[in-house]
């Protein structure tokens, strides 16, 4: 405890004295910011300087060579349209898909501004920027839908379902006369392509798309590090006990980094493009939609290759990059007010979960087809997350964040601590501000009046703050 309070002071002081990048511009150096000795900005030598709306979507320093020539055609791997033929360029699309490429979802690297709010729930053309989860309420899975319902297909296939969305608005008041209102989502399938699921025998959840920031940094990640939060993040004053997810993937038990609930050990790309976009691949050769009566008896006969819609090498360039992209630099760190933010964060404990500081393995990280990345090692980084799971309550409006999902170890009310690097360019990155896993919190006060559970007394010290000091908490996320 002594050790994680003393290090905790150590960041406080060093982000203290931070001095702010030049505002004017888009676009600054690592001359326009003072830092001070053994203090890396966000993640070490992968750090960008970046204010833009591509602050996501930037390769580190240290691409060059082939790795730069790797990382540009992952990049237009991951942004391309995929198509329906199967030529071998960006063909392979569906037959039933949720996004027609990687960027769809992710743009500029970011989280597509999702059609919940926007339309109701399945947008234009049916596609939502969001994954639809389903189960049934005994945890399995529906056969003739598996985990995910593919609310897009391509001429000739019906889609698996729509979803549609509506919200219960409740109006809360801060102790000062301050008003905030929270929005509970209300899920609901129709167009069912084969027969119609009870809504009493279903689960449903979504999740919008996460920001791709610090995803070389997350593989890299000293997995001691994480075990050993996981034995020491015990803080019954707080009622916080984090705990590690743990899950069987490419055949072994690993430790789970990446998902709202650490429920995947790798950056999922190969099952992204398989359950995402319905492209087969090495690891994933059956389409997405095996077994459906519409595929094997339908039209789609006949237009179904033997061969793989995306390559393992090809996937592998998309893991470059996205393991390659920098993390922007704070802003605003000499502001009175970040400042005076940042020390509301601390005595909301926040860090207590949202831990500051960690470090990476010293062999960095490895791509899915062997490529070791080592730039990505033995860095000191800034993600704003112990890659934990919390238990975040049950009781606000009656559900609080419990989504009835369960994922390796997690049970429905638990998630991991969402990294918040680069959380506060989102708006200028994606143009909105929907937060939490489905999107449901309109800003950041929402967001953090969402936390329960573990997440509650921290919620409290927050509520009970004056509206400057709220205010500027805010202002320090910004800055992240």
């Amino acid at each position: 405890m002594k050790n994680n309070c003393f290090r905790c002071l150590l960041v406080v002081i060093a982000a203290l004295i931070m001095v702010s990048c030049d505002e004017t511009g888009d676009h600054f150096t690592a001359e326009d910011i003072e830092v001070i000795e053994g203090y890396a900005l966000s993640a070490g030598t992968s750090t960008v300087f970046f204010n833009s709306a591509v602050a996501y979507d930037q390769p580190a320093n240290w691409v060059s060579g082939v790795y730069d020539t790797r990382f540009n055609r992952g990049d237009r791997l991951y942004d391309n349209v995929k198509s329906t033929n199967n030529n071998g360029h960006n063909g392979g699309l569906g037959p039933v898909y949720a996004g027609y490429s990687c960027g769809s979802c992710h743009r500029n690297a970011g989280r597509t501004e999702p059609t919940l709010w926007t339309q109701g729930g399945s947008g234009t053309y049916g596609f939502t920027s969001a994954l639809i989860y389903v189960t049934r309420k005994n945890g399995a899975f529906f056969q003739d839908y598996g985990r995910v319902i593919h609310d897009n297909a391509i001429y000739g296939v019906q889609p698996e379902g729509k979803l549609r969305v509506t919200y219960d608005f409740e109006t809360f008041e801060f102790p000062d006369g301050e008003k905030y209102e929270l929005a509970k989502p209300n899920y609901e399938i129709y167009e069912w392509y084969a027969d119609s699921i009870a809504p009493e025998d279903l689960f449903c959840t979504v999740r919008i798309p996460l920001r791709h920031v610090g995803m070389g940094q997350i593989m890299a990640i000293d997995r001691n590090e994480i075990e050993a939060l996981a034995r020491q993040s015990n803080y019954p004053e707080f009622g916080i006990s984090g705990k590690a997810n743990y899950i069987n993937e490419r055949g072994k038990l690993q430790l789970g980094l990446s998902g709202n609930k650490a429920q995947h050990a790798d950056l999922t790309v190969e099952l992204g493009f398989s359950s995402d976009m319905g492209m087969t691949n090495s690891r994933y050769p059956e389409e997405i939609s095996e077994g459906q009566l519409q595929i094997n008896q339908g039209s789609m006969i006949g237009l179904l290759y033997d061969q793989l819609d995306v390559s393992t090498e090809d996937m592998e360039d998309v893991d470059l990059y996205m393991q390659s992209l920098g993390v922007p630099a704070r802003r605003n760190v000499n502001d009175p007010r970040v400042i005076h933010g940042e020390q509301m964060f601390y005595k909301a404990s926040c860090q207590l979960c949202h831990t500051t500081t960690l470090h990476t393995q010293p062999r960095g990280s490895t791509l899915l087809n062997g490529t070791e990345l080592p730039w990505l090692g033995s860095q000191v980084i800034h993600p704003y997350s112990d890659f934990l799971l919390h238990d975040m309550g049950s009781e606000i409006m009656g559900v609080g964040l419990n989504d009835n999902y369960v994922s390796g170890l997690a049970r429905g009310n638990e998630w991991r601590t969402t990294p918040l690097w680069g959380i506060g360019l989102q708006q200028k990155v994606n143009g909105h501000t929907y937060f939490l896993h489905d999107g449901r919190a309109r800003n950041f006060v929402e967001a953090i009046m969402w936390h329960g559970g573990e997440g509650e007394a921290s919620k409290n010290i927050f509520k009970n703050m004056t509206k400057e000091e709220r205010d500027d908490l805010v202002e320090f996320l910004k800055s992240l």
